[in-house]
């Protein structure tokens, strides 16, 4: 089991000092990535769920934060959870993870991306929130076709984004693209996990049988796509008081990596830790 955790900018604020020392306490307690969420704009009545947020909830943009964390930490990888993709240009996009990637030394490995709930933040970044899961799929083609193009060029023709011969550098470090884990809590998600992702990452409070479901769906997507299911990666959220049971349990229903998250912001370094004592994370 690979171990992560998560830093909540709205939580805990954006202060750099804090931001670092989290990180590179982390990094010292041997977690191997550090997770960033993503809003590009709140707005008053914003919902998730039944949920209203904060409209002055403080999101920095998650992947300066990772490229700010990088010039701090040696090991650790960086991740997002999740980032917006709809929201945000692909060929924009491809190159500045490319950068992330280049700059850390080839630690840019846990990018997580979704869909998002808000509407009116569909609408403030021009995207139509009915085509935002269509728009997502050609993104992540996008993507990947841009990190492993060469000097020739490559050219795509979809709904939503089209070019000729487009050539983007820097590349990734030593692989031909970055992983792309796809974030979710629905059927949708998993199938878009199956079919595209290098890993599914489920948040939401789903019970056992639908988290079973969905994990099924998207192994099963994955072979009906000429993809190898036992590649995907499977990871899911836990706390810091996580027992070595529920640990174990976890791995049983196939989870390779957990993200830890919602730490008493009095005891996170302790916290930290006392769970990489008892899990010998840096073992």
């Amino acid at each position: 089991m690979k171990f992560a955790i998560s830093y909540s900018t709205p939580y805990y604020g954006a202060d750099p000092d804090r931001i670092i020392a989290f990180a590179q306490h982390a990094e010292a307690c041997g977690f191997e990535g550090l997770y960033l969420p993503d809003h590009i704009a709140l707005y008053p009545g914003a919902k998730v769920g039944n949920f209203e947020m904060p409209a002055t909830l403080p999101y920095p943009d998650p992947l300066d934060c990772l490229s700010f964390v990088a010039a701090a930490t040696r090991r650790i990888l960086l991740g997002t959870g999740v980032l917006l993709l709809p929201y945000r240009h692909p060929v924009v996009l491809a190159k500045r993870l490319a950068t992330i990637d280049v700059l850390s030394r080839g630690r840019m490995r846990l990018l997580t991306v979704g869909l998002g709930t808000l509407p009116g933040e569909a609408t403030a970044t021009g995207v139509d929130f009915a085509t935002r899961g269509r728009r997502t799929d050609e993104a992540i083609d996008v993507l990947r076709l841009l990190w492993s193009g060469d000097a020739e060029g490559v050219s795509f023709d979809g709904e939503f984004f089209a070019f000729d011969s487009l050539v983007s550098f820097p590349k990734p470090v030593g692989v031909p693209q970055l992983p792309i884990h796809v974030g979710g809590s629905s059927r949708a998600a998993a199938r878009r996990a199956g079919r595209r992702g290098d890993g599914y990452f489920p948040g939401g409070m789903l019970g056992p049988a639908e988290r079973a479901r969905q994990l099924d769906l998207a192994r099963s997507e994955a072979v009906a796509a000429g993809r190898d299911p036992d590649a995907l990666e499977y990871t899911r959220w836990g706390s810091i008081d996580l027992p070595a049971e529920r640990v174990a349990g976890l791995a049983a229903e196939g989870v390779t990596r957990i993200v830890i998250g919602g730490l008493d912001p009095d005891d996170q370094f302790d916290g930290m830790s006392r769970f990489a004592e008892r899990f010998e994370l840096g073992n």
